[in-house]
């Protein structure tokens, strides 16, 4: 009884008139910029960061942490309706979602996808809620040694799993580092790198960084790149899946849940990998993997299950290691120390309310994710029409006006427009503004952590490797780094001829990608391609067959 103590109390949290209204907010705010091509919830959570100033810190986090999975569904209904994914997680829906609402079962495809999200998070949530105490406690044992080996390997994990190029990532990172080395010095508080500007003793702030990387970057590249598809829009006539489409998705669900969960819990995971993961495996355990890519149903619930499971299960890392695994988690992550509230093995005894505020509200939020999906599609919609020239006047002028009242100064929006060409041209160039967020999020505790790790050692850095923890750590970060490596270096041995006879279970995963012309697709469908090809690479893919090759030439758009 001691264990459910604090978990009602954080029901009690969630249950006053003005949380369940952020909950609300927070969700159907995620269902908008989810349907919305180019507007995801990483550019959505860093222009709304002026506003977590002004309100309590569980409010925050709350509405934060419902327009993060809220989006996961929103991308879903364009991706069925209009082959046109809102969200890089839901780009895999495009395969099968589309080719089910081409065939009249539209209303089917979104109608599993919600109750597979649904379910997916819910089961997340209950993973959370019991591992994420147990991690806490077993974290306090975590000293500068533990926390810098975390930091770091955090920070190469991200660089080297969930991008196009690992090289790119790894120069992003670097990037990110160097300026979370701006300003006072963490042991003796001199200044550095602020080129005498006293608008930089204190650093560079975080909130001009992400608004400047994701929301004026995320505007340019989306205003040049951005081409609309004029698609006919599929009419959904009843959206509830059929008995015999539960039979045959419900197996689908449940294994979604369970990928969906661990691959949150690893760094550069997240909703791409997780709903490419959970894809793979549908395909991969299929007596008939030739239906896939022509309107499986278990093509939509299981991918869709495993990426709201992984947006749930990202936040225990974040909230009992204090390490954000994906961009989100890391905007997410300066909201808190905007509000004075380090995230880490110490949240759950001295914000207990924050911690469990949080965790309790995400059951309601995927209550309202369930209700409101359904009759909401044809306004969600309408929202895709929505002209480029309306919409990015208005998100600029949100951006600078937030970021001036933060602080009330004009430097900050300098340093907006300044991060804001920086994103543009990381886009444009290939590489992901996500590395470098997460490691000038994390760069203070790699550096802190690390400083006052050689002081215990007295220079030698030998010491990481001898204590248990920091040495098991060093240890699993350099088998998952180069678990990989090996992976691409067999492949490429691989002799030309007399290859193996063809194994279903290494097939290929089509992705939208490939049947659309490039003057057809989008900024996300751009941007999400390269991680997941990044990620079948990771998965041991193999080469197409004329089956499948068929089946996709059978799926593009007339």
């Amino acid at each position: 009884m001691d264990f459910l103590d604090p978990v009602l109390a954080g029901f009690g949290v969630v249950f006053t008139p003005v949380n369940l209204l952020y909950v609300l907010a927070g969700v159907v705010i995620g269902m908008v910029i989810g349907v919305l091509p180019g507007l995801g919830p990483v550019a959505t959570i860093a222009l709304l960061l002026p506003i977590t100033y002004e309100i309590p810190a569980e409010s925050a986090i709350i509405m934060l942490a419902g327009i993060y999975y809220g989006a996961m569904y929103g991308g879903t209904i364009t991706s069925v309706l209009l082959r046109l994914p809102g969200e890089a997680a839901t780009v895999i829906t495009t395969i099968d979602g589309y080719q089910m609402a081409r065939q009249g079962r539209a209303g089917s495809a979104l109608g599993i996808a919600a109750i597979g999200s649904f379910i997916g998070g819910t089961v997340s949530i209950v993973g959370l809620t019991l591992v994420a105490p147990l991690l806490a406690r077993f974290s306090l044992g975590f000293g500068p040694p533990e926390n810098a080996v975390l930091a770091a390997t955090g920070i190469l994990l991200v660089a080297s799993l969930g991008t196009v190029s690992t090289a790119k990532s790894l120069v992003a990172a670097g990037l990110g580092l160097l300026l979370a080395a701006a300003g006072p010095d963490p042991l003796f508080a001199s200044p550095r790198f602020t080129f005498g500007n006293i608008n930089l003793a204190d650093g560079v702030d975080f909130v001009a960084l992400a608004m400047g990387l994701f929301g004026l970057g995320e505007i340019l590249y989306l205003l040049e790149h951005r081409v609309r598809n004029r698609l006919p829009k599929p009419r959904v006539s009843n959206a509830w899946p059929s008995r015999q489409d539960w039979r045959q998705s419900r197996g689908a669900v449940a294994r979604g849940s369970v990928v969906g969960f661990f691959t949150g819990l690893l760094p550069g995971g997240g909703g791409v990998l997780s709903s490419m993961a959970a894809y793979a495996l549908e395909k991969r355990r299929s007596r008939t993997p030739e239906r896939f890519g022509r309107g499986a149903i278990e093509g939509v619930a299981g991918p869709e299950t495993a990426n709201n499971a992984a947006a749930t299960s990202s936040f225990i890392p974040l909230l009992t290691l204090g390490i954000p695994t994906n961009p989100v988690m890391a905007l997410i992550f300066g909201a808190l120390l905007l509000q004075g509230i380090p995230p880490g093995p110490r949240l759950i005894d001295e914000n207990p309310e924050v911690f469990w505020g949080v965790v309790d509200s995400m059951y309601v939020g995927n209550v309202f994710l369930l209700i409101l999906s359904v009759p909401l599609v044809g306004v969600f919609v309408r929202l895709v029409s929505v002209r480029d020239s309306i919409l990015a006047p208005i998100v600029v002028t949100v951006t600078m006006l937030g970021v001036y009242t933060v602080n009330n100064s004009t430097f900050d929006m300098l340093l907006v427009i300044f991060f804001g060409v920086v994103g543009y041209l990381m886009k444009k160039t290939g590489f992901e503004p996500g590395p470098l967020v997460l490691a000038f999020v994390l760069g203070s505790l790699l550096e802190t952590a690390f400083r006052q790790s050689m002081r215990i050692f007295d220079g030698d850095p030998s010491g990481f490797l001898t204590r248990p923890i920091s040495g098991t750590l060093f240890a699993v970060g350099v088998l998952v780094l180069l678990v990989p490596v090996g992976v691409r270096l067999l492949r490429r041995r691989r002799p030309a001829t007399g290859r193996p006879a063809r194994d279903t279970a290494t097939e290929e995963v089509p992705t939208p990608e490939e049947d659309l012309a490039p003057e057809q697709r989008t900024p996300t469908e751009d941007s999400a391609a390269g991680r997941l090809t990044a990620a079948k690479d990771s998965a041991g893919t193999g080469q197409r067959t004329p089956t499948e090759d068929s089946a996709a030439t059978d799926s593009k758009v007339p």
